[in-house]
């Protein structure tokens, strides 16, 4: 079912939100996240995107000046040097009408070196490629889960994915623009065990990771309100960095990274205005990414609150309330009705 699309003005933040605007988690790496929306409905999507999702009812949209402004705001505020925007939206960044122009704007902030972007690449052309090389962008982290055409279809959650493509455009990117590409699959026991070799063998092969490493092997984790695959339980750590550092020997190409790999390193975050506990007047501005949700801004106007538990959102809409902030990790801001 179409859900509603919100196209955010200046009326609401952009910090204090998982779903859009931008995340500081106290490095050079800003995340940015300028939509929600997704064409896959991947069967283990962490932020349950796509067509398919039961938890999301609406999705959101920012409008590229906007977050630009408030992008070189804190990009002062992080020191202004060696800074990467890496553009990843709990949906696909592809999706995001204005992207090209997004890109060709961030890269003119001053400090901003690396401008990165995660996608599934389902809506990449040659064309839309070389307009993203042109804007400025650094490098694609291609997420390709199988080279099996109906495992990779059955992954995606869509008879539309086509892995060829996916393949196809990672080449072209690796051998006809000044982009880096890195091949990040996720790893999902039982179904895909087979394929991270084949996967490791394709992004050495097209010549991926020309600055980085060329594979960011990712690791399945069951979240509250994303999807969970029957029959599946997630790896320990352990023993996902166990079968990394085998494949590793066997490949003799780097699979287990650290941040320094991508050239990121702490520096100073945002700070918390509001700390856990706290109870504060806020006003209902929209509803909120997942049912049960709205959005809400505190009278200062500077961050925005997700507040759950709530019954009927769209009757809380223009209202102020009393909320108590449970969350406040990496300045995204979570409240409960006080």
């Amino acid at each position: 079912m179409a859900r509603k699309l919100i196209v955010l003005g200046e009326d609401i933040p952009l910090i204090g939100s998982i779903a859009f605007g931008l995340i500081d988690r106290g490095t050079n790496l800003i995340q940015v996240r300028p939509s929600t929306q997704c064409l896959l409905s991947c069967i283990f999507c962490s932020t349950d995107a796509g067509p398919n999702s039961r938890w999301r009812q609406v999705e959101y949209l920012v409008l590229p000046d906007l977050l630009v402004d408030a992008f070189k705001q804190l990009a002062i505020f992080k020191g202004g040097r060696k800074l990467e925007a890496h553009i990843d939206t709990v949906g696909d960044p592809l999706t995001y009408p204005h992207l090209v122009e997004l890109i060709s704007l961030l890269r003119e902030v001053p400090g901003v070196e690396v401008i990165s972007m995660q996608t599934h690449g389902t809506l990449l052309t040659e064309k839309l490629v070389d307009d993203l090389a042109s804007a400025g962008l650094s490098r694609v982290n291609l997420s390709i889960d199988a080279l099996n055409p109906e495992l990779a279809k059955k992954m995606a959650g869509t008879q539309h994915y086509d892995v060829a493509h996916a393949c196809y455009i990672a080449r072209y990117i690796a051998e006809n623009t000044s982009m880096d590409i890195i091949i990040t699959p996720l790893w999902l026991p039982k179904f895909n065990d087979a394929e991270i070799p084949k996967l490791i063998e394709f992004a050495l092969g097209i010549g991926a990771g020309k600055q980085v490493p060329a594979l960011g092997i990712q690791k399945y984790e069951v979240h509250k309100h994303g999807r969970k695959v029957r029959g599946v339980k997630p790896q320990t750590w352990y023993q996902f960095y166990q079968e990394l550092r085998l494949l590793e020997k066997r490949f003799k190409t780097k699979l287990v990274l650290s941040p320094s790999d991508f050239g990121m390193f702490k520096c100073q975050p945002l700070p918390k205005p509001y700390r856990r506990g706290e109870v504060l007047s806020v006003k209902v501005v929209e509803l909120g990414w997942l049912r049960g949700e709205v959005l809400a801004v505190p009278p200062r106007r500077d961050r925005v609150f997700t507040i759950v538990g709530i019954d009927n959102p769209e009757l809380l809409l223009g209202q102020r309330i009393k909320a108590v902030v449970i969350g406040n990790k990496d300045n995204i801001y979570i409240a409960k009705p006080a």
